[in-house]
Protein backbone atom coordinates (compact mmCIF):
# COMPACT_ATOMS: atom_id res chain seq x y z
CA UNK A 1 0.00 0.00 0.00
CA UNK A 2 3.02 2.27 0.17
CA UNK A 3 5.99 3.13 -1.93
CA UNK A 4 9.48 4.39 -1.20
CA UNK A 5 9.86 8.15 -1.43
CA UNK A 6 13.43 7.64 -2.62
CA UNK A 7 12.38 5.41 -5.48
CA UNK A 8 9.60 7.71 -6.62
CA UNK A 9 11.93 10.67 -6.38
CA UNK A 10 14.40 8.93 -8.67
CA UNK A 11 11.58 8.29 -11.12
CA UNK A 12 10.47 11.94 -10.89
CA UNK A 13 6.97 10.94 -9.86
CA UNK A 14 5.09 13.87 -8.31
CA UNK A 15 3.79 11.89 -5.38
CA UNK A 16 4.63 9.25 -2.93
CA UNK A 17 2.62 6.35 -1.81
CA UNK A 18 2.62 5.10 1.74
CA UNK A 19 6.37 5.46 1.89
CA UNK A 20 6.71 8.97 0.66
CA UNK A 21 7.18 12.24 2.49
CA UNK A 22 3.91 13.71 1.28
CA UNK A 23 1.51 16.12 2.88
CA UNK A 24 -2.14 16.70 3.36
CA UNK A 25 -4.89 19.25 3.24
CA UNK A 26 -6.96 20.55 6.11
CA UNK A 27 -10.70 21.10 6.04
CA UNK A 28 -11.84 24.42 7.46
CA UNK A 29 -13.75 24.14 10.70
CA UNK A 30 -12.42 20.66 11.46
CA UNK A 31 -11.42 20.03 15.07
CA UNK A 32 -7.70 19.26 15.36
CA UNK A 33 -6.76 16.34 17.58
CA UNK A 34 -8.85 14.54 20.19
CA UNK A 35 -9.42 15.33 23.85
CA UNK A 36 -8.93 12.45 26.26
CA UNK A 37 -11.38 12.38 29.18
CA UNK A 38 -10.22 10.08 32.00
CA UNK A 39 -12.61 8.23 34.29
CA UNK A 40 -14.93 7.04 31.52
CA UNK A 41 -13.51 3.52 31.33
CA UNK A 42 -13.67 0.54 33.70
CA UNK A 43 -10.77 0.36 36.12
CA UNK A 44 -8.77 -2.83 36.35
CA UNK A 45 -5.85 -4.13 38.39
CA UNK A 46 -3.60 -7.16 37.99
CA UNK A 47 -3.30 -8.85 41.35
CA UNK A 48 0.16 -9.57 42.76
CA UNK A 49 1.78 -12.73 41.41
CA UNK A 50 5.36 -12.93 42.72
CA UNK A 51 5.98 -16.28 41.02
CA UNK A 52 4.93 -14.88 37.66
CA UNK A 53 6.37 -11.39 37.70
CA UNK A 54 7.43 -11.35 34.02
CA UNK A 55 3.98 -12.54 32.90
CA UNK A 56 2.28 -9.98 35.11
CA UNK A 57 4.47 -7.15 33.78
CA UNK A 58 3.55 -7.92 30.16
CA UNK A 59 -0.18 -8.18 30.94
CA UNK A 60 -0.11 -4.87 32.82
CA UNK A 61 1.47 -3.11 29.85
CA UNK A 62 -0.87 -4.79 27.36
CA UNK A 63 -3.96 -3.70 29.28
CA UNK A 64 -2.59 -0.17 29.49
CA UNK A 65 -1.81 -0.07 25.76
CA UNK A 66 -5.32 -1.34 24.93
CA UNK A 67 -6.63 2.10 26.02
CA UNK A 68 -9.84 0.46 27.24
CA UNK A 69 -9.16 0.60 30.99
CA UNK A 70 -7.91 2.76 33.77
CA UNK A 71 -5.14 0.46 35.00
CA UNK A 72 -4.67 0.62 38.77
CA UNK A 73 -1.04 0.05 39.71
CA UNK A 74 -0.36 -2.27 42.62
CA UNK A 75 3.13 -3.35 43.70
CA UNK A 76 3.79 -7.04 43.20
CA UNK A 77 4.58 -7.35 46.90
CA UNK A 78 1.38 -5.88 48.38
CA UNK A 79 -0.13 -9.21 49.34
CA UNK A 80 -0.67 -12.67 47.99
CA UNK A 81 -4.01 -12.96 46.12
CA UNK A 82 -5.02 -15.83 48.44
CA UNK A 83 -5.50 -15.72 52.21
CA UNK A 84 -4.71 -19.38 52.55
CA UNK A 85 -4.80 -22.74 50.88
CA UNK A 86 -3.36 -23.47 47.46
CA UNK A 87 -1.79 -20.58 45.56
CA UNK A 88 -4.46 -18.93 43.38
CA UNK A 89 -7.45 -20.56 45.12
CA UNK A 90 -10.40 -18.38 44.17
CA UNK A 91 -12.41 -19.20 47.31
CA UNK A 92 -9.76 -17.48 49.41
CA UNK A 93 -9.37 -14.29 47.37
CA UNK A 94 -9.34 -11.23 49.62
CA UNK A 95 -11.97 -9.11 47.85
CA UNK A 96 -12.19 -6.66 50.74
CA UNK A 97 -8.48 -5.87 50.43
CA UNK A 98 -8.52 -5.30 46.68
CA UNK A 99 -11.68 -3.22 46.74
CA UNK A 100 -9.73 -0.61 48.67
CA UNK A 101 -7.70 0.16 45.52
CA UNK A 102 -10.81 1.37 43.71
CA UNK A 103 -10.74 -1.02 40.77
CA UNK A 104 -13.85 -2.53 39.17
CA UNK A 105 -12.04 -5.68 38.04
CA UNK A 106 -9.14 -7.75 39.28
CA UNK A 107 -7.05 -10.07 37.13
CA UNK A 108 -5.56 -13.07 38.90
CA UNK A 109 -2.77 -15.13 37.35
CA UNK A 110 -1.42 -18.25 39.04
CA UNK A 111 0.43 -21.48 38.25
CA UNK A 112 -1.80 -24.48 37.52
CA UNK A 113 0.33 -27.55 37.00
CA UNK A 114 2.24 -27.07 33.74
CA UNK A 115 -0.10 -24.25 32.73
CA UNK A 116 -1.07 -20.79 33.93
CA UNK A 117 -4.61 -19.97 34.94
CA UNK A 118 -5.98 -16.47 34.46
CA UNK A 119 -9.17 -15.39 36.23
CA UNK A 120 -11.23 -12.24 35.95
CA UNK A 121 -12.90 -11.08 39.20
CA UNK A 122 -15.65 -8.52 39.63
CA UNK A 123 -14.31 -6.83 42.75
CA UNK A 124 -17.54 -4.95 43.46
CA UNK A 125 -19.63 -8.13 43.41
CA UNK A 126 -16.90 -10.20 45.05
CA UNK A 127 -17.17 -12.94 42.44
CA UNK A 128 -15.07 -14.63 39.78
CA UNK A 129 -16.54 -13.98 36.31
CA UNK A 130 -14.24 -15.81 33.86
CA UNK A 131 -11.40 -18.34 33.85
CA UNK A 132 -9.01 -19.71 31.22
CA UNK A 133 -5.94 -21.94 31.17
CA UNK A 134 -2.95 -21.55 28.85
CA UNK A 135 0.37 -23.28 28.32
CA UNK A 136 3.00 -20.54 28.51
CA UNK A 137 6.58 -21.25 27.38
CA UNK A 138 9.37 -20.32 29.75
CA UNK A 139 10.40 -16.63 29.78
CA UNK A 140 13.02 -15.88 27.15
CA UNK A 141 12.06 -18.81 24.94
CA UNK A 142 10.29 -18.55 21.54
CA UNK A 143 6.58 -18.04 21.88
CA UNK A 144 6.62 -16.80 25.47
CA UNK A 145 5.74 -13.18 24.79
CA UNK A 146 3.09 -14.00 22.16
CA UNK A 147 1.40 -16.51 24.49
CA UNK A 148 1.17 -13.86 27.22
CA UNK A 149 -0.13 -11.29 24.71
CA UNK A 150 -2.90 -13.73 23.78
CA UNK A 151 -3.79 -14.00 27.45
CA UNK A 152 -4.05 -10.20 27.62
CA UNK A 153 -6.37 -10.14 24.60
CA UNK A 154 -8.57 -12.72 26.32
CA UNK A 155 -8.95 -10.39 29.29
CA UNK A 156 -9.93 -7.51 26.98
CA UNK A 157 -12.60 -9.71 25.35
CA UNK A 158 -14.01 -10.74 28.74
CA UNK A 159 -14.52 -7.16 29.89
CA UNK A 160 -15.33 -5.29 26.68
CA UNK A 161 -16.60 -7.95 24.29
CA UNK A 162 -14.12 -6.74 21.68
CA UNK A 163 -10.75 -8.08 20.62
CA UNK A 164 -7.49 -6.65 21.86
CA UNK A 165 -4.40 -6.18 19.72
CA UNK A 166 -1.62 -7.28 22.08
CA UNK A 167 -1.03 -10.50 20.11
CA UNK A 168 -0.64 -8.69 16.79
CA UNK A 169 2.57 -7.59 15.09
CA UNK A 170 3.75 -4.90 12.70
CA UNK A 171 6.07 -4.79 9.71
CA UNK A 172 8.26 -1.83 8.88
CA UNK A 173 11.32 -0.92 6.81
CA UNK A 174 14.62 0.02 8.43
CA UNK A 175 18.15 -0.10 7.01
CA UNK A 176 16.90 -1.66 3.75
CA UNK A 177 15.30 -4.62 5.49
CA UNK A 178 11.79 -5.62 6.56
CA UNK A 179 11.44 -5.96 10.32
CA UNK A 180 8.67 -7.55 12.35
CA UNK A 181 7.89 -6.21 15.82
CA UNK A 182 5.36 -6.97 18.56
CA UNK A 183 2.54 -4.51 19.20
CA UNK A 184 4.24 -3.28 22.38
CA UNK A 185 7.47 -2.38 20.55
CA UNK A 186 9.44 -5.43 21.70
CA UNK A 187 11.03 -8.36 19.87
CA UNK A 188 12.06 -6.67 16.60
CA UNK A 189 13.38 -9.22 14.10
CA UNK A 190 14.64 -8.74 10.52
CA UNK A 191 12.82 -11.06 8.13
CA UNK A 192 14.44 -10.12 4.80
CA UNK A 193 18.07 -10.31 3.75
CA UNK A 194 20.61 -7.52 3.60
CA UNK A 195 20.67 -7.29 -0.23
CA UNK A 196 16.96 -7.28 -1.14
CA UNK A 197 16.17 -3.55 -0.64
CA UNK A 198 12.48 -4.20 0.09
CA UNK A 199 9.72 -1.61 -0.20
CA UNK A 200 6.11 -1.39 0.94
CA UNK A 201 5.61 -4.54 3.06
CA UNK A 202 2.05 -5.81 3.48
CA UNK A 203 0.49 -8.63 5.53
CA UNK A 204 -1.76 -11.36 4.18
CA UNK A 205 -5.09 -11.54 6.03
CA UNK A 206 -4.08 -14.70 7.91
CA UNK A 207 -0.68 -13.32 8.92
CA UNK A 208 1.19 -16.25 7.37
CA UNK A 209 2.63 -14.36 4.38
CA UNK A 210 3.86 -10.91 3.50
CA UNK A 211 4.24 -9.15 0.16
CA UNK A 212 6.80 -6.51 -0.72
CA UNK A 213 8.69 -4.94 -3.63
CA UNK A 214 12.21 -6.23 -4.15
CA UNK A 215 13.85 -3.11 -5.59
CA UNK A 216 16.89 -3.55 -7.85
CA UNK A 217 18.35 -1.09 -10.37
CA UNK A 218 15.12 0.83 -10.89
CA UNK A 219 13.01 -2.29 -11.27
CA UNK A 220 11.27 -4.52 -8.79
CA UNK A 221 9.05 -7.60 -8.74
CA UNK A 222 6.43 -8.19 -6.06
CA UNK A 223 7.58 -10.98 -3.76
CA UNK A 224 5.25 -13.06 -1.59
CA UNK A 225 7.14 -14.52 1.38
CA UNK A 226 5.74 -17.40 3.44
CA UNK A 227 7.00 -16.66 6.94
CA UNK A 228 7.03 -20.20 8.33
CA UNK A 229 9.11 -21.69 5.50
CA UNK A 230 10.94 -18.72 4.01
CA UNK A 231 9.61 -19.61 0.54
CA UNK A 232 9.58 -16.66 -1.87
CA UNK A 233 7.26 -16.46 -4.87
CA UNK A 234 7.33 -13.79 -7.58
CA UNK A 235 3.87 -12.46 -8.46
CA UNK A 236 3.12 -13.14 -12.17
CA UNK A 237 3.99 -10.34 -14.62
CA UNK A 238 5.99 -8.32 -12.06
CA UNK A 239 9.51 -9.50 -12.95
CA UNK A 240 10.47 -6.85 -15.50
CA UNK A 241 9.01 -3.51 -14.42
CA UNK A 242 8.95 -1.54 -11.18
CA UNK A 243 5.92 -2.72 -9.21
CA UNK A 244 5.11 -1.02 -5.93
CA UNK A 245 2.58 -0.69 -3.08
CA UNK A 246 1.23 -4.28 -2.96
CA UNK A 247 -1.82 -5.11 -0.84
CA UNK A 248 -3.73 -8.35 -0.25
CA UNK A 249 -7.46 -8.57 -0.87
CA UNK A 250 -9.50 -9.66 2.18
CA UNK A 251 -9.80 -13.21 0.79
CA UNK A 252 -6.00 -13.53 0.54
CA UNK A 253 -6.23 -14.83 -3.06
CA UNK A 254 -5.78 -11.55 -4.90
CA UNK A 255 -3.01 -8.97 -4.73
CA UNK A 256 -3.35 -5.38 -5.98
CA UNK A 257 -0.29 -3.29 -6.78
CA UNK A 258 0.92 -0.36 -8.88
CA UNK A 259 3.15 -0.67 -11.94
CA UNK A 260 5.44 2.17 -13.04
CA UNK A 261 5.94 2.70 -16.80
CA UNK A 262 6.97 5.56 -19.07
CA UNK A 263 3.30 6.48 -19.50
CA UNK A 264 2.63 6.74 -15.78
CA UNK A 265 1.73 4.49 -12.87
CA UNK A 266 -1.35 2.27 -12.86
CA UNK A 267 -3.00 -0.22 -10.52
CA UNK A 268 -3.21 -3.91 -11.40
CA UNK A 269 -4.54 -6.99 -9.66
CA UNK A 270 -3.33 -10.57 -9.87
CA UNK A 271 -4.72 -13.91 -8.73
CA UNK A 272 -1.82 -15.14 -6.61
CA UNK A 273 -3.67 -18.27 -5.50
CA UNK A 274 -3.68 -19.62 -9.08
CA UNK A 275 -0.70 -17.57 -10.31
CA UNK A 276 -2.70 -16.03 -13.14
CA UNK A 277 -5.19 -13.47 -14.30
CA UNK A 278 -3.36 -10.14 -14.14
CA UNK A 279 -5.87 -7.32 -14.70
CA UNK A 280 -5.25 -3.61 -15.26
CA UNK A 281 -7.63 -1.52 -13.15
CA UNK A 282 -6.66 2.07 -14.02
CA UNK A 283 -5.51 3.82 -17.20
CA UNK A 284 -3.33 6.71 -16.15
CA UNK A 285 -2.77 8.56 -19.45
CA UNK A 286 0.34 10.18 -18.01
CA UNK A 287 -1.08 10.35 -14.49
CA UNK A 288 -0.10 8.21 -11.52
CA UNK A 289 -2.41 5.77 -9.73
CA UNK A 290 -1.02 3.80 -6.80
CA UNK A 291 -1.30 2.82 -3.12
CA UNK A 292 -4.42 0.61 -3.36
CA UNK A 293 -6.26 -0.44 -0.19
CA UNK A 294 -9.23 -2.81 -0.14
CA UNK A 295 -12.46 -2.25 1.74
CA UNK A 296 -13.02 -5.07 4.26
CA UNK A 297 -15.85 -6.54 2.18
CA UNK A 298 -13.54 -6.73 -0.83
CA UNK A 299 -15.86 -4.71 -3.08
CA UNK A 300 -13.97 -1.43 -3.40
CA UNK A 301 -10.43 -0.12 -3.58
CA UNK A 302 -9.31 3.30 -2.36
CA UNK A 303 -6.17 4.61 -4.04
CA UNK A 304 -4.07 7.68 -4.83
CA UNK A 305 -4.30 9.42 -8.20
CA UNK A 306 -2.80 12.55 -9.76
CA UNK A 307 -5.41 12.72 -12.55
CA UNK A 308 -6.63 16.12 -11.33
CA UNK A 309 -3.19 17.54 -10.55
CA UNK A 310 -2.08 17.03 -6.97
CA UNK A 311 -2.35 13.47 -5.63
CA UNK A 312 -5.71 12.82 -3.99
CA UNK A 313 -7.69 9.86 -2.62
CA UNK A 314 -10.03 8.15 -5.09
CA UNK A 315 -12.17 5.02 -4.90
CA UNK A 316 -13.28 2.40 -7.43
CA UNK A 317 -14.89 -1.02 -7.67
CA UNK A 318 -12.43 -3.92 -7.59
CA UNK A 319 -12.83 -4.43 -11.34
CA UNK A 320 -11.72 -0.83 -12.00
CA UNK A 321 -15.16 0.64 -12.70
CA UNK A 322 -16.94 3.54 -10.96
CA UNK A 323 -13.80 5.59 -10.24
CA UNK A 324 -14.46 8.81 -8.33
CA UNK A 325 -12.94 11.24 -5.85
CA UNK A 326 -13.24 9.81 -2.34
CA UNK A 327 -11.85 12.34 0.15
CA UNK A 328 -13.17 15.94 -0.25
CA UNK A 329 -10.48 18.39 -1.27
CA UNK A 330 -10.36 22.18 -1.19
CA UNK A 331 -8.35 22.93 -4.33
CA UNK A 332 -5.92 25.79 -4.04
CA UNK A 333 -6.04 25.83 -0.24
CA UNK A 334 -4.96 22.37 0.82
CA UNK A 335 -2.13 20.08 -0.29
CA UNK A 336 -1.63 16.60 -1.68
CA UNK A 337 -3.12 13.46 -0.09
CA UNK A 338 -1.43 10.07 0.07
CA UNK A 339 -1.15 6.63 1.68
CA UNK A 340 -4.79 5.58 2.28
CA UNK A 341 -5.58 2.62 4.53
CA UNK A 342 -9.14 1.32 4.94
CA UNK A 343 -10.20 0.57 8.53
CA UNK A 344 -11.03 -3.06 9.46
CA UNK A 345 -14.69 -2.20 10.13
CA UNK A 346 -15.03 -0.39 6.80
CA UNK A 347 -16.24 2.90 8.29
CA UNK A 348 -13.08 4.98 7.83
CA UNK A 349 -10.04 5.56 5.64
CA UNK A 350 -6.90 7.10 7.12
CA UNK A 351 -4.45 9.00 4.93
CA UNK A 352 -1.92 11.80 5.24
CA UNK A 353 -2.33 15.27 3.80
CA UNK A 354 -0.16 18.35 3.46
CA UNK A 355 -0.78 21.07 6.01
CA UNK A 356 1.56 24.06 5.70
CA UNK A 357 4.07 21.82 3.91
CA UNK A 358 3.99 19.21 6.66
CA UNK A 359 2.19 15.85 6.41
CA UNK A 360 -0.53 15.20 8.99
CA UNK A 361 -2.91 12.29 9.51
CA UNK A 362 -6.56 12.63 8.49
CA UNK A 363 -9.51 10.27 8.77
CA UNK A 364 -12.29 10.09 6.18
CA UNK A 365 -15.70 8.95 7.43
CA UNK A 366 -16.90 6.76 4.55
CA UNK A 367 -20.63 7.22 5.20
CA UNK A 368 -20.72 11.01 5.54
CA UNK A 369 -17.65 12.01 3.52
CA UNK A 370 -16.43 14.20 6.38
CA UNK A 371 -12.69 14.50 6.96
CA UNK A 372 -11.07 15.27 10.30
CA UNK A 373 -7.46 15.98 11.17
CA UNK A 374 -5.86 13.66 13.71
CA UNK A 375 -2.32 14.98 14.26
CA UNK A 376 -0.66 18.40 14.29
CA UNK A 377 2.79 17.99 15.91
CA UNK A 378 5.78 17.19 13.69
CA UNK A 379 5.56 15.35 10.37
CA UNK A 380 3.17 12.39 10.53
CA UNK A 381 2.54 9.97 7.66
CA UNK A 382 2.00 6.40 6.40
CA UNK A 383 -0.61 5.33 8.94
CA UNK A 384 -1.79 1.72 9.26
CA UNK A 385 -4.84 0.47 11.17
CA UNK A 386 -4.67 -2.03 14.01
CA UNK A 387 -7.23 -4.84 13.68
CA UNK A 388 -9.32 -3.28 16.47
CA UNK A 389 -10.07 -0.28 14.24
CA UNK A 390 -9.14 1.94 17.15
CA UNK A 391 -5.37 2.29 16.98
CA UNK A 392 -3.08 3.52 14.22
CA UNK A 393 0.67 3.10 13.82
CA UNK A 394 2.41 5.81 11.82
CA UNK A 395 5.76 7.42 11.07
CA UNK A 396 6.57 10.67 12.89
CA UNK A 397 9.62 12.86 13.47
CA UNK A 398 8.09 14.50 16.57
CA UNK A 399 11.01 13.23 18.68
CA UNK A 400 13.62 14.46 16.19
CA UNK A 401 13.97 11.14 14.34
CA UNK A 402 11.66 9.19 12.06
CA UNK A 403 10.25 6.55 14.38
CA UNK A 404 7.03 4.58 14.69
CA UNK A 405 4.28 5.82 17.00
CA UNK A 406 0.82 4.54 17.91
CA UNK A 407 -2.27 6.70 18.44
CA UNK A 408 -5.62 5.76 19.96
CA UNK A 409 -8.12 7.55 17.70
CA UNK A 410 -10.77 7.61 20.44
CA UNK A 411 -8.73 9.24 23.19
CA UNK A 412 -5.87 10.83 21.26
CA UNK A 413 -3.29 9.09 23.44
CA UNK A 414 0.03 8.66 21.60
CA UNK A 415 2.87 6.30 22.50
CA UNK A 416 6.24 5.67 20.90
CA UNK A 417 6.66 2.19 19.38
CA UNK A 418 10.27 2.11 18.14
CA UNK A 419 13.26 3.76 19.78
CA UNK A 420 16.22 3.31 17.44
CA UNK A 421 17.03 3.56 13.71
CA UNK A 422 14.90 5.27 11.10
CA UNK A 423 11.62 3.48 10.45
CA UNK A 424 9.29 3.66 7.45
CA UNK A 425 6.15 2.09 6.03
CA UNK A 426 4.51 0.29 8.95
CA UNK A 427 1.89 -2.39 8.27
CA UNK A 428 -0.22 -3.83 11.11
CA UNK A 429 -1.26 -7.49 10.99
CA UNK A 430 -4.97 -8.25 10.92
CA UNK A 431 -4.73 -10.74 13.81
CA UNK A 432 -2.32 -12.99 15.65
CA UNK A 433 0.32 -13.93 13.05
CA UNK A 434 -0.05 -17.53 11.98
CA UNK A 435 -3.40 -17.83 13.78
CA UNK A 436 -1.72 -19.19 16.87
CA UNK A 437 -4.08 -20.70 19.47
CA UNK A 438 -4.93 -18.62 22.51
CA UNK A 439 -6.09 -19.42 26.05
CA UNK A 440 -8.82 -22.05 26.44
Amino acid sequence: MRCSAIVLGLLLLPLVARAQDTTRAIDRGVRVGITYTPGMRPSIMVLPAPALDSVRAIILRDLDYSDRFDVIGVPNTVASPARGGQQGATTALNYALYRTFGANYGVEIAPSGREIVVRLHDLNLGAMKQEAHAAIPDPGTPGFRMAVHQMSDQIVRWVTGTSGVAATQLLYISNKRVYRIDSDGENAVAITGETEEPLSPAWSPDGRRIAYTQFTAGKGPIVVLTLATGQRTIVPSTGKDLNITPVFAPDGRTLAFARVTEEGTDIYSADIADACCVQRLTVGRFADNLSPTYSPDGRRIAFVSTRAGLPQIYVMATDGTDQELFAPFDYGVTGSSNAPDWSPDGTSVVFHREVSRSPQLFILDVASGRVRQLTSTGRNEDATWAPDGRHLAFVSDRSGRRLLWVIDVETGRIRQLTTSAAARLPAWSRGSPGSMPGPR
